[in-house]
């Protein structure tokens, strides 16, 4: 059996935990991320060749070296990288593609980076192989309550090991939910087993748009640009009069919220949810609190509340508004602010980097280089850079001279001229770095050189 993981999600259902460019799924709310995760249930059911991750440019690094933690390296042609996305039917087709070229007819597990799901579950999606041979195959959730945030799915005749679909329902109110549930609904998962021939026969029936343009050519970029936005379920599922569902039995969660991260987590003797920091709660009930290590949150008579304090936003809500962060992200995004898409640390394929202190003519960075990693040979227009080293050895190239910087030790770069930072140590590098100059966005980089690829 052969995985696919979609991993491009943009994650503002979380914000300000998540942005866009460092979304829930690589999060780490335990000591491994929900992509983490989703990897390690995947090997129970396929090789890491096998593996395939679907996700986005600006994701790629989380991506390789969320994988590398866990020990594994992904092959280079099982990493696939969406131009723009255009929802998960054209990301499933572009990973079924994918394989069908790699190993030809293969019985494929479809699943989402950002859920929880236990492990024990894969024994009943592998065991739903010989299934995939007739019908598309979605997994249905054994409801534990009418949550009004799933849709739902009918199953009708029984095929043994599943049910052939009678029906998909929209996500429903609460009412209607109890309805659902009382019918033996089950939540739709999300989460498909698909044969790549049955597959790709039914996206030619129902979703011919699609299936041409994908077999028009083999530029992703070209083929991108053609195709529609559409989802899995709209564009093949709920039309197919081949699908059946799979129930499963075992805990699911798609932390579509923080009240779901409420509810998913240990909590203290007072039912909160603390993270990140030292709390001092007087009469203080049922709130989810994160906020930054070494950082007191005092309440006093607080119940039911969400507390997320990060560098550079706060959020504060009732835990059973939390799904109306999306309506801050949208006001965002129309102001142009660049706090939907960055935390004040962001994460690069050579280690970190946190914005300490920042106007329109300085910034001051905190940078953390990765052992044996280096940044690209690089310049600057419109500022000039002062290194500090503070923990480890730095090696600098600059204006063509290369030398080594230990603790406590420093350099200036000025405006205009090639240089490079890199950790020749066995240690992290940490230095602080003063940027100078008329502009100092991050946008101000001619790179020359770049073993990671980008431009």
């Amino acid at each position: 059996m052969k995985s696919i993981i979609l991993a491009g999600g943009s994650g503002t259902r979380l914000w300000p935990l998540s942005r866009e460019k460092y979304p829930k799924q690589f999060l780490k709310l335990n000591q491994t991320s929900l992509f983490q995760d989703t990897v390690i249930r995947c090997l129970e059911v396929s090789d890491i060749s096998e593996i395939f991750v679907v996700t986005n440019a600006s994701q790629k690094f989380f991506v390789i070296g969320q994988i590398e933690e866990l020990g594994y390296e992904l092959p280079a042609e099982n990493l696939l990288l969406e131009p723009v996305g255009k929802n998960t039917l054209p990301a499933i087709c572009y990973g079924m593609r994918a394989i069908t070229e790699k190993f030809g007819r293969s019985v494929v597990g479809i699943f989402s980076s950002d859920h929880i799901l236990d492990t024990k579950a894969m024994e009943t999606i592998a065991s739903a192989e010989g299934l995939a041979s007739e019908y598309l195959i979605t997994f249905g959730i054994s409801p534990t309550s009418p949550n009004t945030g799933y849709g739902y799915i009918k199953p009708g005749e029984s095929l043994g090991v599943g049910y052939k679909v009678s029906e998909f329902k929209e996500k429903p109110d609460v009412e209607v939910a109890e309805k659902y549930i009382k019918e033996g609904c089950l939540w739709n998962s999300g989460m498909f087993l698909f044969d790549t021939e049955v597959f790709f026969h039914e996206l030619k029936s129902h979703a011919p748009e699609v299936s041409d343009t994908f077999e028009s050519s083999d530029d992703i970029q070209e083929i991108y640009g053609k195709l529609p936005s559409i989802s899995i379920d709209y564009g093949i599922m709920e039309i197919s009069d081949k699908v059946a569902t799979v129930k499963i039995d075992d805990h699911w969660n798609d932390l579509g919220n923080f009240n779901s991260i409420y509810n998913e987590f240990d909590k203290d003797e007072n039912s909160n949810v603390i993270y990140n920091c030292d709390d001092m709660l007087v009469n203080s009930t049922g709130n989810l609190i994160h906020s930054r290590p070494k950082k007191i949150v005092s309440m006093i008579d607080v119940k039911d509340m969400v507390v997320v304090d990060t560098p550079d936003a706060l959020l504060v809500c009732p835990r059973e508004s939390s799904q109306k962060v999306k309506d801050v992200v949208s006001a965002l995004k129309e102001e142009d602010d660049e706090r939907v898409q960055l935390h004040q640390t962001v994460y690069r394929p050579w280690g970190s980097y946190t914005i300490l202190e920042n106007s329109e003519r300085h910034k001051i960075k905190n940078i953390i280089v990765l052992p044996h990693k280096k940044l690209s040979l690089q310049m600057h227009h419109h500022r000039s850079e002062h290194w500090v080293v503070v923990e480890g050895m730095a090696c600098v190239e600059n204006d063509g001279e290369r030398y080594f910087l230990r603790q406590g030790e420093s350099t200036f770069i000025k405006a205009g001229v090639r240089h490079r930072l890199s950790n020749p140590g066995k240690l992290p590098l940490e230095i602080i770095e003063v940027q100078l100059g008329e502009y100092v966005g991050e946008d101000d980089i001619v790179r020359f050189d770049d073993e990671y690829g980008r431009e």
